[in-house]
């Protein structure tokens, strides 16, 4: 039995099709266009407005809407409603343009394109270029790095240690543990001139080397403290001390869950031998290419952004001991890194990732 109002048929014309096909297969279609084209494209299918938004994930009313908007204007019923103030001065043609050669294309004598380059390219001002890459979110100077994990146990390995994080086990503690190897004491060729009013810190470029240290951490998830020591080197005889260390310092009575990545000095026969002499040890190792998940990483990052980036050392005794001025400071006053994200929304965050970069061809 049919309830509510019968839908009017939408049928699409070949060119009609096309233009919404390329709409949703070029990178460079604003995605709430290239949405309204999956719309269409799914209702021309013969889906009625529930199943279609069912399967895209959106509301029924917005689908109603864009097929009514269709119906009765076109493909031009698609696009955002004109807003008041000043005439265009730039056809949507070469707005499409010099977005299409931002993303599909590169200058011949660089990597990326600059405002500069791209307006000469277009015929349009370097203030229009600049424009069209804010309204839709292009950042061609700009560039990010990022690592995928391929190890085949990711998602057992990401529930495993999410679910130390969130919830720990009684009479336990959790120790994130990694080496920050090869941290180079570092000192300015001149003096460094202090900051004045209306004068930034100044420094020399370059520097000279006092040689190197190593600093092994183990990062309490629960309490935020510190348990580290320097080595020279990073081996497994030195990272064996340093397990010695945490066994000192950590009440017997504990458990001792260890995350720990795949560094080669974590696994050689004399780790595994120390690890079986003492059943109060758990290891726990990070997925390949996923050092993220491993909470010392943080600390080391906030350690170099705090002491090793702007700091100047004559001497590698030097530089140990501002470490562990550093490290006796957080630990007077800890403060634990808040994991807040599950394991599952971890695993459908790369899920979106992968999906994504699906396409690119690389």
């Amino acid at each position: 039995m049919r309830t509510g109002r019968p839908k009017t048929a939408l049928v699409l014309s070949t060119e009609q099709r096309d233009e919404l096909e390329r709409w949703v297969r070029r990178r460079s279609t604003a995605q709430a266009l290239a949405s309204r084209a999956r719309i269409l494209l799914s209702c021309a299918a013969g889906g009625s407005n529930t199943d279609v938004a069912r399967r895209l994930g959106m509301s029924r009313l917005t689908v109603g809407r864009w097929r009514s908007r269709f119906i009765q204007r076109g493909v031009d019923g698609l696009l955002d409603e004109p807003r008041p103030g000043a005439p265009r001065t730039i056809s949507d043609a070469a707005v499409e343009k010099a977005v299409t050669l931002t993303l599909e294309s590169r200058p011949s004598d660089a990597t990326h394109w600059s405002a500069r380059s791209l307006a000469k390219r277009v015929g349009l001002s370097r203030s229009s270029v600049a424009r069209i890459w804010r309204a839709f979110g292009l950042r061609p100077h700009r560039s990010e790095s990022f690592k995928l994990s391929t190890d085949p146990l990711l998602i057992e390995k990401v529930r495993d240690i999410v679910g130390l994080y969130l919830n720990p086990p009684d009479r336990a503690v959790v120790l994130c543990v990694d080496e920050k190897p090869q941290i180079q004491a570092l000192d300015r060729s001149q003096p460094i001139l202090p900051m004045q009013p209306g004068q930034i810190e100044r420094r020399t470029h370059d520097y000279v080397r006092s040689g190197t240290t190593s600093l092994f951490a183990a990062l309490d998830v629960k309490s935020g403290t510190i348990i580290a020591e320097h080595h020279r080197r990073h081996r497994g005889i030195e990272f064996r001390k340093f397990l010695d260390t945490i066994d000192v310092n950590v009440p017997q009575e504990l458990e001792v869950h260890l995350v720990l990545d795949n560094y080669g000095t974590h696994k050689t026969p004399l780790i595994q031998r120390w690890l079986l002499r003492r059943p109060r040890f758990h290891v726990h190792f990070t997925p390949k290419g996923a050092s993220w998940i491993n909470q010392v990483e943080r600390f080391f990052a906030e350690l170099t952004n705090r002491q090793l980036r702007r700091g100047a050392h004559r001497s590698t005794l030097e530089l140990e001991r501002a470490i562990r001025e550093y490290i006796d400071v957080t630990n007077r006053n800890p403060k634990p890194f808040v994991w807040t994200k599950t394991a599952d929304d971890i695993l459908t965050s790369i899920e979106r990732f992968c999906q994504r970069i699906s396409g690119t061809g690389h």
